[in-house]
């Protein structure tokens, strides 16, 4: 499955009307438009050649001459040949129907058509794109999408490289080449960084890496390419001399078993890199971003001695290939990276293995985000044309170029929601209205624009196979395909690999937990199957077996004793009741056989909260606050490994969980949470995560229940 890099919401009508303030906006859903194209005229052609062309056989009586006939036969054919060109070109224009758009000539015919058009267009120039307003926004992106994002291949094609508007005689001295990883991915000699000379070594002040321009600020950026092994101390020279504090890291390591960069920075202590000493002041690692930073300091006899604080973000969430699958992470990344600069510091360096592709679809997303705010306008065209003569190549993807247009409307229609702990009670005010009986149209609008983010059917295509979906509770709640959890096939039997179960990312990294539905009967072995063979040591269970007198969940442990399902046997060790959290511990045997040598035994702990009716939420937050504390202290005790969390249908219940168990986590760690963003991320993995308003105000009162027990604000930071 191949994901274009972006994501798909659908809703009503867009009624968008002039450009809202930033941060008041809907989700579009981006494909399914078709172009109108004109029609080819090929088939047909050899019937109306035919009709006019002069029959074989014998002269008739008094008939001219075979002289005259040669004659005048090329004539007739230039005027037949010149009439059906005409008409070609009247109704070109005319729209293709359906069924002739899947015939194999109507796509040969298309291509033909547009060569003739290119053709026409040639003398003028290369195809203009204007500024979009952010209002158009949504409809441009929509119409560019159509047709599987043809126009967006269009306008990337039609960019200029950057390769005319200046030489590389530096980067292809030879005492350079080395320094390039890759050969043809070069800086300009306009717009390269210079280096200070170093005494006695030619070239020395060569660097692959290029000033880039800000929306309005020059050379706010310095983009360059991953380290190589024989280029880190150069890399620590130009953060030196350029006064750079924060460098932005868009590859890891190791990519496709490909080497993308060199680790230019110890993982503890201090370690000298040329004449740059740099030692390890603190990391901090996140589901899509991990935070270092570096105290560094010049050895050199002469110059500055002062040491400096030089923060690296380092995006990790970037796949192997293509784009991220929500632009949510990289914004939330782009945020943190212009909070931490500094303000009078030197050009931010970033880099990803080549220094173009990546990296430039972040520099534009910056940019174009302040244009945002200054113009009320992108112009994303004109702007990655203009930093290509300052970098060739920079945007090296039409998917890329996709993405900075998804990238720029999400920030446009849901604009900046995140928020500091302490201005929590002031935003619940506005939410709620200051009326008497709390009127809650803020809330419900918020809430409202999360149930535009549409449920990607095409991508439940397991789940919707006949034999699974009679493993599924609640039909409309099923895996999609891209995180399913996948069991080990048993031999001999079809889609024994399904279960209705997903990951789901946490705070600090992805897959912390495996929301599932309840166990149904014939579901309980799947269920423990998937407990051991993905080492999970907590189940979290937020339901009862039996609600409103129907069955919500299979008792898939034994009240006493032991059970075995399939390979698995259960055996309960303890019981004990606290508040309104019965904790089970299961001794989880695996019944080995021969061919298999794993671990047999495992202790899984369980913990059951009863203060959850079906219809409703808790009664108070203080409980859940104590649960996801029992729930991170067991973690703590067993390992990292993913928290099995269900409730009935795995969505409602399962979700609010698992969204307040990343918020509280990032009110700790920051001081800072984002309720609609979280439930936002987790509904783009598994449908109807946090299922009613309820529960999404659920979420808000125990974060401000969560701030009121622990109001020193000092313990956030």
């Amino acid at each position: 499955m191949e994901l274009s890099g972006g994501y798909e919401a659908a809703r009503p009508s867009l009624g968008l009307g002039p450009a809202p303030p930033l941060g008041s906006r809907r989700l579009p859903h981006l494909s399914g438009l078709e172009l109108l194209r004109g029609p080819g005229r090929a088939r047909g052609c050899s019937k109306e050649l035919q009709a006019g062309r002069p029959q074989a056989g014998p002269p008739a009586p008094g008939a001219p001459q075979p002289l005259l006939a040669w004659l005048l036969l090329p004539l007739l054919f230039f005027l037949l040949l010149a009439a059906y060109f005409f008409r070609f070109r009247k109704q070109r224009k005319a729209v293709v129907s359906s069924n002739d758009k899947k015939m194999p000539n109507g796509i040969l015919e298309e291509q033909e058509q547009q060569r003739v058009m290119l053709l026409s267009r040639s003398p003028s120039g290369p195809k203009k794109y204007f500024p979009i307003p952010v209002g158009h926004l949504e409809e441009e992106i929509r119409v560019r999408s159509a047709d599987d994002c043809k126009r967006f291949r269009e306008e990337f094609n039609s960019l200029p490289s950057g390769h005319v508007q200046g030489t590389f005689e530096l980067a292809n001295k030879e005492e350079n080449r080395e320094k390039n990883r890759y050969p043809n991915i070069l800086p300009n000699d306009h717009s390269r960084v210079i280096l200070s000379q170093v005494d006695g070594t030619p070239c020395s002040d060569y660097i692959n890496a290029s000033y880039i321009d800000g929306y309005k600020e020059k050379n706010k950026f310095i983009a360059a390419q991953g380290p190589k092994q024989e280029t880190v101390n150069d890399f620590w020279r130009m953060i030196w001399e350029q006064k750079s504090a924060t460098i932005v890291m868009l590859a890891n390591l190791k990519e496709r078993k490909e080497d993308k960069c060199y680790q230019y920075w110890p993982d503890q202590g201090c370690w000298t890199y040329g004449s740059i000493r740099v030692c390890v002041e603190d990391c901090v690692v996140l589901v899509d971003y991990t935070i270092r930073k570096f105290c560094i300091q010049s050895q050199l006899p002469d110059g500055c001695k002062a040491p400096r604080l030089v923060c690296q973000l380092h995006f990790t969430s970037w796949p192997d290939f293509g784009v991220p699958f929500t632009p949510i992470g990289m914004l939330k990344f782009l945020k943190k990276v212009r909070t931490l600069n500094p303000t009078h510091a030197g050009p931010i360096v970033v880099h990803c293995s080549a220094g173009v592709g990546r990296t430039g679809t972040f520099i534009v997303i910056d940019a174009m985000m302040d244009m945002m705010h200054a113009e009320h306008k992108v112009d994303i065209f004109d702007f990655v044309s203009r930093i290509r003569n300052q970098r060739p190549q920079m945007v090296q993807t039409d998917m890329q170029y996709t993405f900075i247009y998804q990238a720029l409307l999400e920030y446009y229609l849901y604009g900046d929601t995140e928020l500091d702990v302490s201005s929590l009670e002031k935003h619940l005010q506005t939410l709620q209205g200051t009326t008497p009986h709390f009127d809650k149209v803020g809330l419900e609008e918020e809430f409202r624009k999360l149930t535009n983010v549409r449920i990607m059917k095409e991508n439940m295509r397991t789940g919707n196979l006949p034999a699974n979906m009679k493993k599924a509770r609640v039909i409309q709640i099923i895996p999609y395909d891209f995180n399913r959890v996948i069991l080990s096939m048993k031999r001999g039997q079809e889609y024994t690999d399904y279960i209705n179960a997903s990951f789901i990312d946490g705070y600090r990294r992805k897959d912390s937990f495996i929301a599932t539905q309840g166990p149904l009967a014939h579901t309980v072995e799947d269920f423990w199957r998937m407990v051991w063979e993905r080492e999970c040591h907590t189940i979290v269970m937020l339901t009862e077996v039996r609600e409103r007198e129907q069955d919500k969940c299979y008792q898939y442990w034994p009240a006493e004793g032991s059970v075995t399902h399939g390979e698995i046997t259960i055996e309960i060790k303890s019981d004990t009741l606290s508040e309104a959290i019965s904790i089970r511990d299961f001794l989880v045997t695996f019944n080995q056989t021969l061919a298999r040598q794993e671990e047999q035994t495992r202790v899984v702990r369980q913990f059951h909260f009863h203060g959850w009716p079906e219809i409703g939420i808790p009664a108070e937050g203080k409980g859940m606050i104590d649960l996801i504390a029992a729930v991170q202290k067991q973690q703590q005790q067993t390992g990292d490994h993913p928290i099995t969390v269900h409730c009935s249908a795995g969505a409602g219940r399962t979700g609010t969980f698992i969204a307040l168990s990343n918020i509280l986590e990032r009110v700790k760690a920051e001081g800072l949470l984002d309720v609609f963003q979280a439930v936002k991320s987790l509904r783009l993995q598994r449908p109807h995560m946090v299922q009613t308003l309820e529960q999404y105000e659920f979420c808000y009162k125990v974060v401000q229940d969560f701030i009121d027990i622990f109001s020193d604000y000092a313990n956030f930071k």
